[in-house]
């Protein structure tokens, strides 16, 4: 059953939260989450929203939602004259918790121009937007001896020709920059590629500059898929850690998280406490890593400078998750210490459904997720708040159900080989 708990810390609230989005996707049950969590703490929430029937912009947590169409392309000074516009509206210091990639590396690389309306995490202005890239995430994991897949980043199709001549198919296609992929995305998501041919097929396609990043594939056989969220404070040390499995993503194997348990595993919070630690970034983090059987090695397949959408899988016995730990550290009250829930499980329920048939069928298993959950929270529906998810299923019913069967046509296509045969 969804929680709809008031307990945990004592927040400040006189300060209040503004979640912050880049880009048309109004169906995002992290932005949901963020003003429940700190609402339910009395901390005043805003929101920026597509349109006023956006499912955020209907939470009984959330003072009011600011309608700002944007589709993440704009100029960055356009953006932030819009935010310090929020800001002046609002009219007293805010914590600012973005949910996207855009967000977060836009407030990053202007910290000096917002530091007056708002509070966030101060970090190196540059690093967001490298641990976003793919490229510069799999450089820095190089630098800082972090176990991520083989990859290569072509520039041309010369270079994607040379690579299909030697690389070890199946292999895995990605946009390169988080920022592009809403320009000029080269593929429309992690996607599966089986052979020379149809490697070359795809990069007729994505013009004389690739942006692309070829990885190795890991087998799902072979493989478990583990996220780490964490906020870490002004001195890069974690002030709320958590693991747990993925169980379940749409697109299969490939997309957001659909189901997930919480698991305790000291060994993956202690390497990603490391590696936040060298490569200095302060706070809210969102990693994806898959555990490879054949080395037994965790491997860094994603990391997101910014709360994560099932960020509320995750919440301390004290009642701590990371927007809550960025908030009450950012506001100058002590962030309260406790062991994470384990057993607990998440589910975001417009897309675990197609997710859990798709998984049925292709036998794939989560050996460390537990055989029954302790409790379960919903994405979407919570018995004190429940019509943000009455405006999911309005907002879903024909372009949602679109949306899904394409995404799921696309990960049929990575799953072909030469000649479209499965």
């Amino acid at each position: 059953m969804a929680r709809g708990s008031t307990r945990g810390p004592g927040a400040e609230p006189s300060v209040p939260g503004l979640i912050v989005k880049f880009g048309n996707y109004p169906l995002h049950h992290g932005g949901v989450g963020a003003i429940r969590s700190l609402g339910r703490l009395g901390v005043p929430m805003y929101a920026i929203t597509e349109d006023r029937w956006t499912p955020a912009a209907h939470s009984r947590h959330l003072e009011r939602a600011y309608v700002w169409p944007t589709t993440g392309t704009e100029e960055p000074g356009r953006l932030v004259d819009g935010l310090l516009r929020v800001g002046r509206l609002i009219g007293r210091p805010t914590v600012l918790i973005p949910t996207d990639e855009e967000a977060a590396v836009l407030i990053a690389e202007h910290q000096d121009a917002l530091a007056g309306p708002f509070l966030f995490p101060r970090t190196e202005p540059g690093l967001p937007r490298r641990l976003a890239s793919k490229q510069g995430l799999h450089e820095l994991c190089m630098e800082h001896g972090v176990s991520t897949p083989q990859a290569a980043f072509p520039s041309s199709y010369t270079e994607v020709a040379a690579f299909a001549e030697q690389a070890r198919f199946p292999v895995v296609a990605k946009n390169r920059e988080a920022f592009v992929r809403r320009r000029h995305p080269a593929v429309r998501g992690t996607t599966r590629i089986n052979s020379p041919a149809e490697l070359l097929a795809l990069a007729r396609e994505w013009g004389a500059e690739p942006g692309v990043i070829l990885q190795e594939y890991l087998p799902r056989e072979e493989a478990e898929d583990w996220i780490v969220h964490a906020y870490f404070d002004a001195h890069s040390e974690p002030r709320a850690m958590f693991t747990g499995v993925k169980v379940r993503s749409w697109p299969p194997h490939a997309g957001m998280t659909a189901c997930a348990y919480v698991v305790d595993n000291p060994e993956l919070a202690a390497l990603a406490g490391q590696f936040v630690k060298r490569i200095g970034f302060s706070g809210i983090v969102d990693l994806d890593l898959r555990f490879d059987r054949r080395d037994g090695q965790y491997k860094l397949l994603d990391f997101n400078p910014r709360m994560g959408a099932q960020f509320r899988l995750f919440e301390s016995e004290a009642g701590v998750d990371v927007v809550r730990a960025q908030h009450l550290d950012l506001t100058g009250r002590p962030v309260p210490e406790g062991e994470q829930r384990a057993g607990h499980r998440y589910l975001v329920e417009n897309i675990d459904f197609p997710a859990l048939l798709a998984y049925r069928r292709g036998g794939y298993t989560t050996p460390h997720a537990p055989r029954r959950a302790d409790s379960t929270e919903l994405a979407w529906f919570a018995a004190d708040d429940v019509r943000p998810a009455l405006m999911m299923l309005a907002r879903m019913v024909r372009p949602g159900t679109r949306h899904l069967y394409e995404m799921y046509g696309t990960w049929r296509e990575g799953r072909r080989g030469p000649g479209g045969l499965p």
